[in-house]
């Protein structure tokens, strides 16, 4: 088998067993303490954010070598560091690398106008309404993917795009656009919360997603320059794929992805949570994805099939559920 054919159930026994070692010994399951601009933190438990499988990378560019790669919020000189925060060199075995990633967040919005769009398609801007303490406050994010279920249809996106970190109620109008994007709530309701798969602020989470019946003007063609998918059924995330995506901030993107089966610390409004199994993309010439993208569709470029659901990143890296855990954990198919 080819490397860039390497999917999750190709991946070397030795290898899983190395990751899962070396997460269970350096990625801590603490919240993120802040530091200031001018400081950063030395010891793992509290720097490295991330582990995962990847390409060695030998200055900067990509090897053949399949490592255990450690992220890192702030990648310091050897010189900086004790012998106690040292990352080791291999794990049972298996050779490691150490990737500055800064600090994951859940990709919330940012101010930028998004326009309605009728019939609704995927790679557009949606959100919901606080409510409460928060009532007032805006947020946008994507719209992913038309879905279904027992005869009905509808919106996919992430459990914080359409059900605020599992406060909202079900039933919930769903807006499009999202209420930051210059919405006109009396006409723009499009969807109501059906179905979110809880975030666990304790213990592990392998998806960030939820389901809102539709009741508005929907299209299952994801917005340019994606286009319709050539096959609802999904395709496994494989190393070095090329993939495509549309979301709400920064449009048409195109990346790579550069791990498979990598474990998280992923900041949220109710705290930090722990992601295993995910996937990580790099951008092109430009960054894959922003604030606001949360949500997005991640397609495979040439075969044109749903690989993954993006949720998060850093200011240089990618994060995205596999979308076969998606639709299994929300007992849905794609509409293609």
């Amino acid at each position: 088998m080819a490397k860039s054919d390497l999917t999750r159930a190709a991946i070397p026994q030795a290898l899983t067993n190395a990751k899962a070692s070396a997460a269970a010994s350096f990625l801590s399951t603490d919240s993120m303490p802040e530091i200031s601009a001018f400081a950063a933190h030395s010891d793992p438990r509290h720097n490295v954010v991330g582990v995962g499988l990847g390409r060695k990378l030998v200055k900067g560019k990509p090897t053949k070598e399949i490592c255990v790669r450690f992220y890192v919020e702030r990648k310091l000189p050897k010189a900086a560091l004790s012998q106690a925060h040292m990352l080791p060199k291999a794990v049972d075995g298996v050779e490691t690398d150490v990737v500055e990633s800064g600090v994951f967040r859940a990709f919330a919005a940012i101010p930028k106008e998004r326009t309605r769009i009728r019939p609704a398609r995927p790679g557009c801007s949606v959100g919901f309404a606080f409510t409460g303490a928060e009532a007032g406050t805006l947020m946008a994010g994507t719209f992913g993917a038309v879905v279904e279920a027992g005869g009905k249809r509808f919106i996919l996106s992430n459990n914080h795009v359409l059900a605020n970190e599992n406060e909202l109620a079900i039933g919930s109008t769903i807006f499009q656009p999202g209420l930051l994007d210059k919405n006109a709530p009396a006409s723009d309701a499009i969807a109501r919360l059906t179905k979110f798969i809880p975030l666990l602020t304790a213990g592990s989470n392998k998806v960030d997603c939820a389901i809102a019946e539709i009741d508005g003007q929907v299209s299952a063609t994801v917005m340019p320059k994606v286009g319709k998918l050539k096959s609802a059924q999904p395709l496994a995330a494989a190393m070095s794929m090329k993939v495509m995506k549309t979301g709400r901030t920064t449009g048409f993107t195109t990346g790579t992805i550069n791990d498979l089966t990598a474990d998280v610390k992923v900041k949220y409004g109710i705290g930090t949570i722990t992601f295993t199994d995910q996937i990580i993309i790099v951008g092109g010439a430009k960054p894959f994805s922003d604030s606001g993208d949360s949500g997005s569709l991640i397609v495979e470029q040439t075969g044109k099939r749903a690989v993954g659901l993006l949720f998060a990143g850093s200011d240089q890296f990618t994060i995205a559920n596999h979308i076969e855990d998606v639709l299994e954990q929300l007992q849905v198919s794609l509409v293609a």
